[in-house]
């Protein structure tokens, strides 16, 4: 390219030597500044560690904070998909869903129940298997939206859910062969081991019924309630039949199933990390950076420039929440159930009180 004069508007022209055609280059700072922002964002490196000045860095990227990274919804139907949350704050948690190569979801809601789990699952296609933790009101949203999808609980958390109530050191017999039993539960690679588990555990209940059925001297209270939790979490896994899914010859067939949700931990613990090399950051900040994390792993990211272009900000989603409550008659700007489902009154209110309390 050589120069070749100038446009009306005064930019500078280019020409090609070779096939003749012209073009005005422009000096897109804004999505370079973005993609520096994005990298600092993602990154290890505190701002008193970049190559320009902390107030500088600040000055030149903090529009970018107003910037919402939005996933496309995922039309795609995956053999396995993990779901889990995690917690910013008591009343603050993303919920992520991630496939073995790429995160396919994320939203913002108060708590895991089961409406938030459906506003995530309604932007995914439904996949032949969920890994998941059992959180609360995730299989009620999977009975809802993804009827015909299978679970798999992790196994893992299965076992800690009984190490809560026995410990690793328990103090009765009966505690001791519990935590034996659920430890073995992490172990199994066979239908055959499978059933022999579920018979050592009912025979279990059985040797140790009349033991977990004593009272306390007044009548009140049983005297083991924590035996008797952990027995009641494991009774409901073997009657949901969810244990033991990645063992099922017919899934295997499509690929192999996991027992346990480790893709999905891994992925909140590099989040984790991140919010650790970033500590300080507001709650609002949190949020963010945890969307962009999901958003720069999904499987085809746009082009900074793109993102500039297409991703709302926090005036238009502020408008776009109270366009949809008022058409749900809802004059107070509730927020409502749009595509992406976050709960846009958790953070940038208008006034120093949100808009819906407890």
């Amino acid at each position: 390219m050589k120069k070749n004069g100038f446009t009306k508007a005064g930019k500078q022209r280019w020409r090609c030597k070779g096939c003749g055609s012209s073009k005005v280059v422009r000096n897109d700072t804004a999505s370079r500044r973005l993609r520096t922002f994005v990298s600092w964002l993602l990154g290890k490196p505190s701002q008193a560690e970049l190559s320009v000045n902390a107030r500088t860095f600040r000055g030149r990227t903090h529009e970018f904070w107003k910037i919402w990274p939005i996933i496309p919804i995922c039309d795609e139907v995956h053999h396995v998909v993990y779901m889990d949350g995690i917690w910013l704050s008591r009343k603050c948690v993303v919920l992520i869903a991630c496939t073995d190569e790429h995160v396919v979801g994320c939203h913002l809601a108060r708590t895991e129940n089961s409406r938030d789990w459906g506003c995530l699952m309604r932007r995914i296609a439904p996949p032949d298997v969920l890994v998941c933790d059992g959180g609360g009101g995730i299989e009620k949203a999977r009975r809802g939206m993804w009827p015909g999808t299978r679970v798999q609980r992790c196994t893992f958390h299965a076992f800690c859910q009984v190490k809560r109530c026995t410990t690793t050191r328990p103090k009765t017999q009966a505690g001791v062969d519990l935590y034996a039993i659920a430890k073995d539960l992490m172990r199994i690679r066979s239908q055959r081991e499978a059933a022999e588990w579920l018979a050592r555990f009912h025979r279990w209940c059985a040797d140790y019924e009349d033991f977990l059925k004593e009272r306390s001297d007044d009548g009140r209270h049983y005297r083991h309630e924590r035996l008797r939790k952990a027995r009641k979490a494991l009774v409901a896994l073997c009657n949901a039949g969810t244990l033991f899914t990645y063992l099922d010859e017919g899934l295997a067939k499509d690929g192999p199933v996991p027992s346990m949700s480790n893709k999905i931990e891994n992925l909140n613990g590099r989040i984790r990390r991140m919010l650790v090399s970033h500590r300080g950051m507001g709650i609002d900040h949190r949020i963010k950076a945890i969307f962009w994390f999901c958003y720069m792993n999904s499987e085809c990211p746009k082009s900074f420039a793109q993102m500039l272009e297409t991703f709302p900000d926090d005036d238009k989603v502020r408008e776009w929440r109270m366009r949809a409550a008022e058409a749900n008659g809802d004059e107070t700007g509730a927020p409502a159930r749009w595509g992406e489902g976050l709960v846009w009154s958790e953070f940038r209110h208008s006034t120093s009180y949100p808009y819906a309390v407890d």
